[in-house]
């Protein structure tokens, strides 16, 4: 009898433990590798934040937003992060199932287009009949170019082009002319005086000071598992902080891309302020559905009663 109540105590004992450290999991899709605001999630969970709040992420990379948010759309992740805001409100107009739990960038000084050094372009009104690219469909880049297109009226052709390291190899080898990146990308090859920056981000004026990128859930996915996302949006904010008080965050970061602690920090200091990646406030959102339908990303501007419903932000 002691030893068959032993057993089952043993037995009560090890399902207790192993419910405790059980970690939930969510899929996330991430778009573009590396930049430091879409590390967040990667970095927090190297340093073992998320783990603490008991998730577990699955994280998929893409080559921009307009792929991250088509796999959320489609249920094939749970979140996504890094989507443009001009892509989100377009598909959320259209009934996609999509709903924003935090704003993921503000302002797109970031972001930069570039020629190769010896280009005869020297501005973005040189760029007619031009290629100037953008990563997808929907996507912070897409935004902006289009913006661009409007606000200089430029003859340029806008172009898909994927991440930053595709568009620095088909930059060099003459496929197109402008090409776009964000640090720590393309650093080397500007010190270098291989390339030449002619526009940021923030020369649009569409998106100057706004916020540009957010992170999504799949709407089905949030009705289910708010508990989730919550706990999600708390381990994302204690990263934040990590990222910019701990001096271990750069460590992290730089050895999961091989990068210099002091580019690292370059990157950091000198393009991401970090009011720019607090999640909690969507800035300019008056201005924004605004711009939604003067850059045809929306026919008519969303209600204040679609927005309560596309806007969850968890609370701190």
């Amino acid at each position: 009898m002691r030893t068959h109540a032993f057993a089952c105590g043993l037995a009560a004992l090890v399902a207790l433990t192993s419910s405790a450290s059980a970690q939930d999991k969510i899929k996330l899709a991430v778009g573009q590798r590396g930049n430091w605001d879409t590390s967040v999630s990667e970095v927090g969970q190297r340093a073992g934040i998320f783990k603490k709040h008991g998730l577990e992420l699955e994280i998929v990379y893409t080559n921009g937003a307009g792929e991250t948010q088509q796999a959320v759309i489609g249920g094939s992740v749970d979140l996504g992060i890094a989507a443009g805001i001009m892509g989100v409100l377009s598909a959320y107009s259209k009934g996609a199932p999509v709903r924003v739990i935090g704003a993921e960038t503000t302002g797109a000084g970031d972001l930069y287009w570039y020629v190769k050094a010896d280009s005869a372009i020297k501005s973005l009104k040189d760029t007619d009949d031009k290629i100037i690219a953008y990563s997808t469909n929907g996507s912070s880049t897409h935004g902006v170019v289009t913006a661009f297109m409007k606000q200089y009226d430029l003859k340029a052709k806008p172009t898909a082009m994927g991440g930053p390291a595709a568009n620095i190899t088909a930059v060099m080898s003459g496929q197109i002319d402008v090409g776009w990146a964000a640090p720590p990308f393309g650093l080397d090859q500007l010190d270098q005086k291989q390339i030449r920056i002619i526009a940021t981000g923030n020369d649009a004026e569409a998106f100057k000071g706004q916020t540009v990128r957010l992170n999504i859930a799949n709407a089905n996915f949030l009705a289910a598992h708010k508990e989730l996302v919550e706990r999600y949006m708390k381990a994302y904010r204690e990263t934040v902080n990590y990222l910019y008080t701990d001096p271990a965050a750069l460590k992290v970061y730089s050895e999961w891309l091989n990068i210099s602690e002091a580019k690292a920090k370059r990157t950091r200091d000198d393009f991401f302020p970090r009011p720019s990646v607090e999640p909690d406030k969507i800035v300019g959102l008056d201005a924004i559905v605004k711009d939604a339908v003067a850059l045809k990303f929306t026919t008519s501007e969303l209600t204040k009663a679609q927005l309560d419903e596309l806007i969850q932000i968890p609370p701190r």
